[in-house]
């Protein structure tokens, strides 16, 4: 199955290592270095460059991580997966 994030980006749920509200977890110091380090390697893609970021989306493919900036709220993310709230973790 798949989860759409917004303009035409979708990912494969079994991708998926973790869906992120940006205002609760970016007011960790590391978080912030871990955005900004993977920006710099150039793994951050903006499903919607215009609009304020409320969410971000960790996906590994294989060995390749990248980090998708959503406007849509972690829940609404959460909700379009259909994975139960703390299920992410066993993926």
């Amino acid at each position: 199955m798949y989860l759409h994030l917004g303009q035409e980006i979708v990912v494969n749920k079994n991708d998926i290592v973790g869906i992120y509200d940006m205002d609760t977890t970016t007011v960790s110091k590391h978080t912030r270095e871990y955005l900004n380090l993977a920006e710099r390697e150039k793994r951050v893609f903006y499903v919607s460059p215009y609009e304020l970021p409320k969410s971000f989306v960790v996906v590994k493919d294989g060995s390749e991580e990248r980090i998708y900036i959503c406007p849509l709220s972690s829940q609404t993310l959460l909700k379009r997966s259909n994975i139960p709230v703390g299920e992410l973790d066993k993926l």
